[in-house]
């Protein structure tokens, strides 16, 4: 009796069972840390792209996307379908995604003081989003490709630059463009690499090129292309990032 496949990690950066204990790694899984990151970067090139830079308010608005983000909402996500399929509670989950959407909206008030009433204005739409996103609401319509690359590429460039210059202008929405493209294309990328991870059983069939040569198919000849585009964007983006804030540091 032959055993079937060994099914892959829900994700390339899941921790092998050996390194670290179940709870760490499921958590470890649900912050998403190369996703993390690179959303984190949108926010630093947006307010390094402000006329003059506060570094206080950049710290501030980089915990509350994380918390907002990089917990909040993928704790959310998790809960919503378990589609990493950690053991962590659903108490868990659910106290970790309301603490640190309340701690995000915290910050966010204090800089309504600092910056003025129409940082509320975005403080309102990324709790939308958050929710709206992760837990489908309204029949899924806000689940969509499009909604993720305005809530999770463009929103955090215009949110950043905002807190920093009290406004919009052309830089802020030519980067949020670019951000828009970029996660639109992580999108492209990571949907299906999710779908060969999560939900594919078996890959059959071959590539045969005009010299003869076969490459056999399977879930990871599929997947490698994939992620390997994945990695070297996260980390372009954050090595962007850190240029940036490098290059104003002299500003602040």
């Amino acid at each position: 009796m032959t055993n079937g496949p060994v099914p892959l990690p829900p994700a390339f950066y899941a921790a092998p069972n050996a390194v670290t204990r179940r709870s760490m790694r499921d958590w470890w899984i649900v912050l998403h840390p190369p996703y993390t990151l690179w959303h984190l970067s949108y926010v630093v090139i947006g307010a390094c792209l402000a006329p003059r830079v506060d570094g206080g308010r950049m710290a501030a608005t980089l915990v509350a996307f994380f918390l907002a983000v990089g917990v909040g909402a993928h704790a959310l996500d998790e809960l919503h379908g378990r589609p990493l399929r950690t053991s962590i509670p659903g108490w868990g989950l659910s106290v970790a995604a309301a603490t640190s959407l309340a701690g995000a909206v915290a910050l966010g008030l204090v800089g309504v003081a600092r910056v003025g009433l129409g940082l509320g204005v975005f403080i309102v739409v990324g709790v939308v989003l958050a929710l709206g996103y992760n837990l489908e609401l309204l029949g899924g319509r806000l689940h969509n490709d499009t909604t993720f690359a305005l809530a999770w590429g463009a929103f955090p460039i215009l949110t950043a630059y905002y807190a920093q210059a009290r406004t919009l202008r052309v830089p802020a929405l030519a980067a949020a463009a670019f951000a828009f493209g970029m996660s639109g294309a992580q999108r492209h990328l990571s949907t299906p690499a999710r779908s060969l991870r999560r939900r594919v059983v078996a890959v059959d069939g071959t590539i045969t090129t005009r010299d003869g040569h076969t490459v056999h198919l399977d879930t990871r000849v599929l997947l490698a292309p994939l992620e390997a585009a994945l990695h070297k964007m996260a980390w372009s983006l954050v090595a962007l990032a850190v240029a940036m804030s490098a290059a104003r540091l002299t500003t602040w």
